[in-house]
């Protein structure tokens, strides 16, 4: 009997998860009108495959269709071969579902290019763990412990180009078995599909050559967190860089000074989609050189939103590599919803007009919750149920979404938490490593 190749189409989900349906390669004209069909309440599907209370029951359908621009088809050898395409959820009209999380980015960059006539480019760097013992120990950052995987990481390498991705660079990273893997920046909604390429591939490799890959928020409470690090800048509309200016703070143009100061206001009010697993708020802690306050840092790997350092020497090499980096993200979220909540409070500083604080450059967490206030600093959220309540209780951070999306996605996390609320720290680790 001959294999029938198969095409899967996936959506990335509330969950990050990539979920969906596979079709026959041969009839992908089809399927890229017509798409699969979809069910409403899929989106209440947890990380842990529970459904949370959800408004749709049995009822409704949609449409899942799946976009060319995202497909991969990597080949890790001869008798392995993995196909698949990202896709929009759509209603049966076509018109875009409001749950669909690559739609809500679009949305959300269109309001960006509406009120600064400019595009996002954006890159997302992952840090992930290999599950099981380290081969050897004591090696962060080294090159032992590199060469012990140099296959995988070459091999992950290969497929993402294959995928058509600019790989940048991979590195045995500073915790057991912790890796960090960087390709090249994309415009758009292509940078958060990259995301979730990279995520899969990532797994698929680590899988084929007989490894387990996790991206879990964190392993270990004694040991380090992985996070994913979102590096934003801006073009024009003729494709000029628009991030730097050499007058500006920290060399910032205004409108990434006004957008950068949206995002640290609104921080506290969108972790809960940026950082949305329970796990998360333990690696969100002071020390771990990921982000435990509403801070801009200057080339500070302990602020939520870091001004990067650029190696280039000439104005206009300096303004195309200049960037900004969100901290405060990990791989439980979605990169499309985790983006899109970024760059509406961004917006929401261009359109009020906000000025950044200056740089932090003293340890946030030996001022007290008066001396932190009194400069415009908060401590974020310490626990998921806290940071949805900072969403919910934000109406002008709600009013970025659809009305009804604040009550599900509480609804969706609530059923996550209750799943993991009597187990001890360890366990609860142990659930999201399996998971992601």
């Amino acid at each position: 009997m001959t294999p029938m190749p198969l095409i899967f189409v996936a959506t990335c989900d509330l969950a990050g998860k990539a979920r969906g349906k596979a079709f026959p390669a041969d009839q992908l004209e089809k399927r890229l009108l017509r798409g699969v069909g979809w069910t409403p309440t899929n989106v209440q599907i947890n990380c842990f495959d529970g459904i949370g209370d959800s408004p749709f029951g049995a009822l409704g359908d949609l449409l899942l269709i799946p976009d060319p621009a995202t497909e991969v088809n990597v080949g890790f050898d001869a008798d392995t071969r993995e196909h698949f395409m990202l896709g929009n959820i759509t209603a049966l009209d076509g018109t875009p579902w409001e749950f669909c999380t690559r739609s809500l980015l679009q949305s959300a960059l269109d309001r960006l290019h509406r009120v600064a006539g400019v595009r996002l480019i954006a890159a997302f760097e992952h840090e992930f763990q290999l599950r099981g013992e380290p081969a050897i120990r004591n090696q962060g950052y080294g090159r032992e412990a590199f060469e012990v995987q140099r296959r995988l990481c070459e091999t992950l390498m290969g497929a993402l180009k294959q995928a058509g991705m600019e790989p940048d660079s991979i590195m045995k990273e500073y915790g057991p078995n912790q890796y960090e893997v960087v390709v090249g920046p994309d415009q758009g909604v292509r940078a958060a599909d990259a995301a979730v390429i990279l995520r899969e591939l990532t797994r698929s490799t680590a899988r084929h050559l007989g490894e387990a890959a996790t991206f879990t928020p964190i392993r270990d409470v004694s040991s380090v967190g992985n996070g994913v690090h979102i590096h934003m800048s801006f073009v024009d509309e003729g494709g000029q860089p628009a991030t730097y200016d050499e007058n500006g703070p920290c060399g910032m143009s205004n409108l990434t000074a006004a957008f950068s100061a949206g995002v640290l206001k609104y921080l506290e009010n969108i972790i809960a989609l940026t950082a949305p697993s329970v796990i998360s708020y333990e690696r969100l802690t002071p020390h771990r050189w990921s982000a435990a306050y509403n801070n801009l840092g200057f080339r500070d790997r302990e602020a939520s939103l870091r001004v990067c350092p650029v190696t280039a020497k000439d104005p206009a090499a300096i303004s195309r590599q200049f960037n900004i980096e969100y901290r405060a993200a990990d791989a439980a979220a979605c990169p499309h919803l985790a983006l899109a909540a970024i760059i509406h409070a961004g917006v929401q500083g261009i359109e009020d007009g906000l000025t950044p604080p200056p740089p932090t450059e003293e340890d946030l967490s030996l001022l007290s919750p008066e001396d932190l206030a009194a400069r415009g600093f908060v401590r974020l959220p310490t626990s998921l149920d806290a940071a949805l309540d900072r969403f919910d209780a934000c109406e002008t951070a709600k009013g970025w979404f659809p009305a009804s999306f604040a009550s599900v996605y509480r609804a969706h996390k609530a059923s996550e938490m209750a799943h993991v609320a009597n187990m001890e720290i360890a366990e609860k680790c142990a659930a999201y490593e399996d998971s992601y």
